[in-house]
């Protein structure tokens, strides 16, 4: 039976017209993935297993990623809490002037633990300790039990001791790479290099000079971590020279029997120091005796009055200034009175002079007659333009400032006129020296390397150019006449020049004369000086061949001769195989004594 509808019937219209199709939204792909994933449909599963193998490659290859990186990089780096200025930086190497490394750094490890993360820091000491049994127990577990996040163990361990340790596998214990600071060469050159600390910081002499040129700076960057990017320094120094002046000192100070001594040859046309050494002297390697008071630089730090060596400055100041010419005569016939002082001669000549006289026979009288004759002031200005009466800088941070009198009176000119009341860094007399024999040129000491051209950008003329031939011709004298003072640093066929000083050393305000202090200054070759070479003794003795004597000319003087024929071949000294030949054609002009 067929069911039938009103027309207006709304089921009539709803079964008569044509059904609507259902319009579908197609889902999202976080949910298409879901159900391929899930769903136990068997046409799903190939979808399934493409994304389950994805996946697992994306894993396993992050995975594997991270492997790789960590195999590549240094061992024991793993990103620790170092303090900075805890932890050694690199420095550069220091090179002498022919590229002989004198300072570098090597790679060491040292020994760190984190005390948080220690498990048991009883074990851990115990532990430790019986690797590293110059670790103090006590003072390691008190590390242990800080709250700090980083402590040192130990600084600087041995390869054999980083393998022991690493064998323990305790827990917050860790290996810092670092660099160490070494010095191939020992005691060499030690009061010029200085050291550093175990920061690898620079503490004194020229590795305290580049932490004030800027790698103090970059190491605060961290810009400091790799020697082999940092240009080296390069100093003035001969290595061969400077191992040859302390060598020669060493046998100097031991037959003498001093109590100490020093050192120096500078190239008197650049300023550039060559060698220098004073001894005793320490181990760079392990300067724990750095700071004993008898291993100062006595060249650089010490102050002392130069003796008779300071006659030449008197001499060039008479002869400059035009007061005294070089065959004026000076009357030494008796001696000069201050009040209870009298000024005489050690050696005697009981005669009037000549200038060239005065310098040999070092009369002291002779020589506060030419002070005299300049005036106080004018001596005191001159030593003033001389650097004698200031502190000298140089690329070393330790700097002495001279022992001036605060009075200076006509008395004071007499004494400071033959080395006595004026004391000075033996660098500071050098400098002035090189002044009077290099055409009167002065400029400071460096221990950098210096062209003449640059020298003479920054010097200023002392003397004139015929002083400074008078001086090296009074030199070459002293040292060629039979009576000179400086007879016994003559090497022969070097054409050396010098002088000689002996200054009684002061004790509670007297002098005390069976302790001195002897130097020798030297210039070679005396025509055209190249260099300059200067010793001095602390306390030398007589000894057998000195017949009692314990002046320079009997010490000193000996020591610098043996230096200068020993160096002499790595300098490249010309020598001078004509004894007539005269070199200085105008003492000869001027009939100076000695010419004829």
């Amino acid at each position: 039976m067929t069911r039938s509808f009103p027309p207006d019937d709304p089921l009539h219209l709803s079964a008569t017209r044509p059904a609507r199709a259902e319009k579908k939204s197609r889902p999202s792909w976080p949910v298409r993935i879901w159900r391929a994933l899930f769903s136990m449909r068997i046409d799903k599963s190939r979808p399934r297993l493409v994304i389950v193998v994805l996946g697992f490659l994306a894993i396993f290859g992050a995975i594997s990623f991270k492997l790789v990186h960590y195999a590549n990089q240094p061992e024991d780096t793993a990103q620790h809490s170092f303090p900075v200025t805890e932890i050694a930086k690199a420095r550069p190497d220091i090179i002498d002037r022919n590229g002989v490394v004198l300072a570098t750094d090597i790679k060491t490890v040292s020994l760190f633990a984190e005390p948080k993360r220690i498990i048991d820091k009883d074990e851990a000491v115990e532990l430790i300790t019986a690797v590293l049994p110059d670790v103090n127990a006590r003072e390691l577990r008190e590390k242990l039990a800080s709250k700090k996040g980083f402590v040192w163990i130990k600084r600087e361990i041995t390869p054999k001791e980083r393998e022991e340790i690493y064998r323990l596998g305790l827990p917050g214990i860790g290996f810092q790479p670092e660099s160490k600071r070494i010095y191939p060469n020992g005691t060499t050159a030690a009061h010029i290099l200085g050291y550093s600390s175990i920061d690898n910081t620079g503490i004194a002499g020229i590795e305290k000079y580049i932490d004030g040129q800027g790698l103090a700076a970059l190491a605060s960057a961290g810009l400091a971590s790799d020697a082999t990017k940092l240009t080296p320094v390069n100093l003035s120094i001969d290595i061969r020279v400077q191992h040859a002046l302390r060598d020669e000192l060493l046998k100097g100070i031991e037959h003498y029997k001093a109590k100490a001594g020093g050192g120096m040859v500078i190239d008197v046309t650049t300023g550039e120091v060559i060698a220098l050494a004073s001894l005793p002297d320490f181990d760079l390697n392990n300067p724990k005796d750095a700071l004993d008071p008898e291993k100062i630089n006595r060249i650089v730090v010490g102050t002392y009055e130069m003796g008779s060596t300071f006659k030449a400055l008197t001499t060039a100041m008479a002869l400059d200034s035009g007061k005294i010419n070089i065959n004026s005569t000076l009357d030494a016939r008796s001696g000069l009175s201050y009040g209870k002082y009298t000024i005489g001669d050690f050696h005697p000549t009981h005669r009037i002079l000549t200038v060239p006289e005065v310098f040999i026979h070092s009369s002291n009288i002779g020589t506060a007659r030419m002070a005299l004759a300049v005036g106080v002031d004018g001596h005191r200005a001159f030593l003033k333009k001389m650097g004698q009466l200031d502190r000298l800088q140089t690329e070393l941070p330790e700097s002495a400032e001279p022992q001036v009198q605060k009075y200076w009176n006509e008395l004071t000119t007499v004494t400071v006129a033959y080395g006595h009341g004026l004391a000075v860094a033996p660098i500071q007399a050098v400098m002035a020296v090189s002044a009077l024999v290099n055409g009167g040129h002065l400029f400071p000491p460096t221990f950098l390397p210096r062209t003449e051209e640059e020298a003479m950008a920054m010097s200023k003329t002392v003397i004139k150019p015929e002083t400074s031939e008078a001086m090296r011709y009074i030199m070459r004298l002293n040292a060629s006449h039979k009576l000179g003072t400086a007879s016994k640093a003559n090497i022969e066929g070097y054409f050396v020049g010098g002088k000689t000083g002996t200054a009684d050393k002061s004790f509670h305000g007297q002098y005390d004369g069976k302790r001195v202090l002897t130097t020798f200054m030297g210039i070679a070759p005396a025509d055209k000086p190249r260099y300059l070479f200067t010793v001095i003794l602390d306390e030398p003795q007589a000894v057998d061949g000195t017949y009692g004597f314990q002046t320079a000319g009997w010490n000193a003087g000996p020591v610098t001769g043996n230096i200068i024929e020993r160096v002499a071949p790595f300098l490249d000294l010309p020598k001078k195989f004509d004894p007539r030949a005269q070199p200085f054609p105008t003492m000869v002009k001027l009939g100076a004594w000695g010419t004829k």
